[in-house]
């Protein structure tokens, strides 16, 4: 199982918790400390190492001020030896909170930074498409040449130059 596929079944599972108990903030707050020990690869090394005391473990993880079933969570994660996807499961779980509140999140990809105003166009634009408001998740990623690619759920849309190359270069060939 790929570490996206269980991220969206861990996410899924704490949304679906979280709306019946009514708590989608907190339930963010959790997921974003469980997420913040990735950045610490010294400590997320130590917390994967089975040989490591489990109870200064547990006392670690108590010092990040999550509540009852982020413990939870986080001793699930950590007992089958997830924890380092916390972040996936976060990034996830803010997909569906944003879907839930009516805003879907496009991660788009162009070969140069774009300036506010191109963002909110692109964003705008993309709100057509979809029936929602778009929130946007945009990285910078030379590889494209030019264009923009946007990933909204699992629709990809490639507008790149990249792709319009690939194409091109595939018709002029006959298809190899």
């Amino acid at each position: 199982m790929t570490i996206r596929l269980a991220a969206r079944r861990y996410a899924r599972a704490i949304f679906e918790i979280a709306l019946e108990r009514n708590e989608l903030d907190k339930w963010q707050a959790d997921l974003a400390s469980l997420a913040g020990l990735k950045k610490d690869e010294a400590v997320l090394s130590w917390l994967a190492n089975p040989r490591a005391d489990g109870g200064l473990k547990t006392q670690y993880l108590e010092q990040l001020g999550l509540g009852p079933l982020g413990q939870n969570l986080a001793h699930l994660l950590l007992g089958k030896g997830r924890l380092g996807m916390a972040d996936e499961i976060d990034d996830e779980y803010q997909r569906l909170v944003a879907r839930h509140q009516g805003l879907e999140t496009a991660e788009v990809t162009t070969a140069v930074p774009l300036s506010d105003v191109e963002k909110e166009n692109l964003a705008k634009r993309l709100g057509t498409v979809t029936g929602k408001k778009v929130v946007l998740k945009t990285a910078v990623d030379t590889q494209i040449i030019g264009g923009i690619t946007a990933r909204i759920n699992d629709q990809l849309l490639d507008g790149s130059t990249r792709r319009r190359l690939l194409d091109l270069k595939k018709a002029i060939s006959g298809g190899r």
